[in-house]
């Protein structure tokens, strides 16, 4: 499915987006690069090893890669020689496409065969940096930044790995510190990395988020009917991942593409049409679904009415024939042989060899329909991710749709058999999410439980939201944002009214300085007499007297009340809540029997009930999200607060808070 909302990630995680290091190779959009490194081996050895290496996880992984439908590019291992400081390791790079979910099963392999192969330790990010630490950006340590992060994360044996910048655990981090070389991080996994074991709930988020693999691919592909030309039928039933070349390239399609399309199709025509059932993945089939396209009548595709029981599948099957119209239309045109040149050296022999000593084909018998289906599946697993160079162009998926034509014999009436008892197309309700369903996805995606509607009419508490908002307020916010106050252990700021007044006296000094000549011209700008001179010198002979703090803190209530009187009588004093009437009064009748001259508070000033004001302000917030994310709701939520659906019309913050 789509990369999910990297616009809108908090702001712990949004430290690690879009962050390149210096020195870190930019990548396309996209796009995830995986390295693997041995991580005690030098030398021509090296080498060596690595090669082994990769032949041998790709073997082991053979079983669940070959029936992976992935959504652009393959995942793919080569051999890369040595470059800077970038020791000669194994790896690749893979375009991922609207479907993140080819890039998580990305890091699911590497684990895995950091696990297989304990010698190799492994380093994968994308094009927003290090992805695994945005996925743990909650639990990450203080010291960890964009700009401190690269050559830190590995995959060691299986687990992921950070290197401090301090070598030993009982130094200081210095998130100054410059980032390793390669070498040298892999030298200390080498010999020290227990030391370097991510933390628990690190490790814990990226297994939760990879967690149900391999047995996940099943849950992420759809079955659905598609009425296909027969050839299509044909091209997929020998190659299944084909179709998610077919959906890009009506889905990506411009004029120029559809050019081909309007006329009657030259590959697919649509006279020679079956009912099939097609296998996307849940990304590739909402690409196809979603979108809206009436084909020229010039093509010969036709669409049934609406109402029609088959209109689904006939809309579908228009938007693929489309599709593997397209790719064939930018064909070459190679020789149908070169698939059949790959397979006949000696590299596919021993591959093949090894599938059957893993039990590739589950003990079907050769020859047999299922055994050529796994055999088709690891041959064109192999030419796609074994031979292919990582430096040559990317195969036009055309050429091989018009090599396995000329291959592949077209039997309609076979095909009209299998229509006449296809198994049923999977559920695709899973295209409309609910509000609450959508709720409940993200809470389970940060591991907070859902309460009941009861439980939240029980515990919801107006005094919760106003100490969390304090609580909040109370936290120290920098360049780089605002600390949310996870612990309600941790001490509050606090504000020393005497250090803070030293300090400005050290700042402004205690003696005025001579006035230059420009100020000598401002005052005869301004018209500055030697009256003024006189009353601004008796003033500060004034100030040069001792005042006691006392009365510097009496002289401020006094500036203070006089501001809250003024204040009181417009419009900005009105929109406040006051305390309760019945101690304004209370406060008031014993004002009165003091005297005038008591200084005692004017009864119209009230005191203003600060919990209230805030509970108000933000429930009139609230309401005015209309139900959509907002800086309240975020806020709250991140303290663990939650606050119910508005069912009020208008009016609902004040009475809320009333």
């Amino acid at each position: 499915m789509e990369r999910p909302g990297r616009a809108a990630l908090p702001e712990d995680t949004e430290r690690y987006r879009l962050s390149e290091g210096p020195g870190r190779a930019a990548l396309p959009e996209d796009t995830v690069r995986y390295r693997l490194f041995a991580a005690n081996a030098a030398g021509p050895g090296r080498d060596a090893l690595l090669r082994r290496c990769a032949e041998a996880a790709l073997v082991r992984l053979a079983p669940s890669l070959a029936k992976y439908v992935w959504h652009r590019q393959p995942f793919r291992l080569r051999c890369l020689p040595a470059s800077r400081d970038t020791p000669a390791h194994i790896g690749g790079t893979t375009l991922f496409g609207d479907n993140v979910e080819d890039e998580w099963f990305i890091v699911y392999l590497v684990r895995e065969i950091t696990r297989d192969f304990p010698g190799l330790a492994a380093r994968i990010d994308d094009n927003d940096g290090e992805f695994l630490l945005i996925e743990a950006a909650d639990f990450l340590p203080k010291w960890l930044n964009p700009e401190n992060s690269e050559n830190r994360v590995f995959f060691y044996k299986g687990e992921l790995h950070i290197i401090p910048p301090s070598e030993t655990p009982e130094q200081e981090c210095d998130p100054s510190a410059p980032c390793p070389t390669i070498p040298e991080a892999l030298a200390l996994l080498s010999t020290r990395s227990q030391e370097f074991l991510a933390a628990e709930p690190i490790r814990a988020a990226l297994n939760k988020r990879i967690h149900g693999y391999p047995e996940k691919i099943q849950a992420s592909l759809h079955r659905a009917r598609c009425f296909v030309p027969a050839g299509i039928a044909a091209v997929l039933r020998h190659r299944p991942s084909l179709v998610a070349a077919a959906v890009q390239a009506f889905y990506l399609r411009d004029p120029a593409d559809l050019r081909a399309c309007r006329r009657p199709f030259h590959t697919f025509p649509a006279e020679q049409r079956v009912m099939t059932v097609v296998t996307f993945t849940r990304c590739l089939y909402a690409q196809l679904v979603q979108q809206k396209f009436v084909p020229d009548r010039r093509s010969g595709y036709t669409l049934p009415i609406p109402s029609h029981p088959q209109y689904k599948a006939y809309e579908l099957g228009m938007k693929l024939a489309h599709g593997f119209e397209i790719l064939c239309s930018k064909s070459s045109k190679v020789s149908p042989d070169s698939k059949r040149n790959v397979l006949s050296g000696p590299l596919w022999e021993r591959f093949l060899r090894s599938l059957k000593e893993k039990d590739y084909f589950k003990g079907e018998l050769e020859g047999s329909a299922k055994y050529s289906e796994l055999l088709h599946m690891a041959e064109d697993f192999f030419q796609h991710s074994v031979t292919t160079p990582e430096s040559s162009a990317e195969a036009n998926p055309g050429d091989e749709i018009l090599s396995l034509l000329q291959t592949t014999s077209i039997d309609l009436k076979e095909f009209e058999r299998e229509a006449a008892c296809l198994p049923p197309e999977d559920d695709d309700s899973w295209l409309d999410i609910t509000p609450d369903a959508l709720d409940q996805l993200l809470k389970e995606a940060r591991n907070e439980p859902l309460p009941s509607a009861d439980e939240e009419e029980q515990k919801y508490d107006l005094a919760a939201v106003a100490e969390s908002m304090k609580a909040f307020v109370s936290k120290v916010s920098t360049h780089e944002g605002a600390e949310m106050p996870w612990s309600s252990d941790e001490s509050h700021v606090t504000f020393d009214v005497d250090s803070f007044t030293k300090a400005l006296d050290r700042i402004l000094g205690a003696d005025s300085e001579e006035l230059d000549s420009d100020d000598l011209d401002e005052e005869e700008e301004f018209g500055f007499s030697d009256e003024d001179d006189e009353d601004f010198g008796a003033g500060n002979q004034r100030q040069d007297q001792k005042v006691s703090p006392d009365e510097l803190i009496g002289s401020l209530k006094s500036y203070m009340n006089e501001m809250d009187r003024e204040l009181a009588q417009t419009n900005v004093g009105k929109s406040f809540t006051t305390q309760k009437k019945g101690a304004s009064c209370v406060k008031a009748a014993r004002s009165e029997s003091a005297g005038p001259d008591s200084g005692a508070e004017d009864p119209e000033l009230a005191p203003v009930d600060v919990d209230m004001n805030l509970v108000a302000n933000l429930l009139e917030s609230y309401s005015a999200q209309a139900g959509l994310a907002g800086p309240t709701s975020n806020i709250l939520q991140s303290m663990g607060v939650y606050l119910p659906e508005n069912t009020d019309c208008s009016g609902s913050s004040s009475r809320a808070a009333q």
